[in-house]
């Protein structure tokens, strides 16, 4: 697929910094699967998809692509950004933000007209925890967001796959939500391998016998230790 490698680093360094980049990752396994060539013609011929196509508004829909386009290159942008600080953070390097977005507009891969915008938001706002919780990004997201949902379900509904503007939707109503369901991925720890869970109605670490089967883990501390 012609690829030099820059996908695959980035994703790599979101890793090692635990900054949530899916769109990126989105992007970079569609290179991948792009890539498999035969293996898709193969299973063209095996797997089905949805045969009832929804009934559409053309209009609609560039409207509704515009907006949602435009939600996700903001959402793959604050990602981007938010590895680079990490790392900045980090390593003390005191990396200026705005500064970047000024030199991607002088040219560059990634070069678009969002960035004066994006430049002028992290320049406003040196501690903005993430891009797209500025005011003005914000507001444009907000008003935007249910034609970027009625976009992804129809290419769901459509068998058309929208990974990265997809992925950048579900990073949205992730971000925007104080609470999120790794509690229940805490507890489905706990059960098959006594990992222990925290609760939302009092503070500690708990441990569950789940059913007669599960024995007492003892010392809770062994099995928190070295987690990250």
């Amino acid at each position: 697929t012609g690829m030099k490698g820059t996908g695959r680093w980035t994703v790599q360094e979101a890793a090692e910094q635990s900054v949530a980049a899916p769109t990126i990752a989105a992007a970079l396994d569609t290179r991948y699967i792009s890539g498999r060539k035969d293996e898709r013609v193969a299973a063209e011929a095996i797997l089905e998809g949805p045969t009832d196509k929804p009934v559409v508004d053309k209009a609609q829909i560039i409207k509704d692509l515009q907006a949602a386009l435009y939600c996700s290159k903001i959402v793959s942008y604050a990602q981007g950004l938010g590895i680079i600080k990490a790392a900045s953070d980090k390593m003390e390097w005191k990396v200026d933000l705005a500064l970047c977005a000024r030199m991607w507009r002088g040219g560059c891969i990634i070069r678009a007209g969002l960035l004066k915008g994006i430049q002028e938001a992290v320049a406003r706002d040196v501690e903005l925890a993430n891009l797209i919780v500025d005011p003005g990004f914000a507001a444009d997201l907000n008003s935007r967001h249910m034609a970027w949902r009625r976009i992804v379900s129809l290419g769901i509904a459509s068998g058309i796959a929208l990974p990265s503007m997809s992925a950048s939707l579900n990073y949205y109503d992730q971000y925007r939500r104080g609470r999120l369901p790794a509690n229940l991925v805490q507890a489905q720890r706990d059960f098959f391998g006594g990992h222990t869970y925290q609760r939302v109605d009092r503070e500690g670490t708990f441990h569950t016998l789940w059913d007669d089967s599960h024995k007492d883990i003892g010392d809770l501390a062994g099995r928190t230790a070295g987690e990250v």
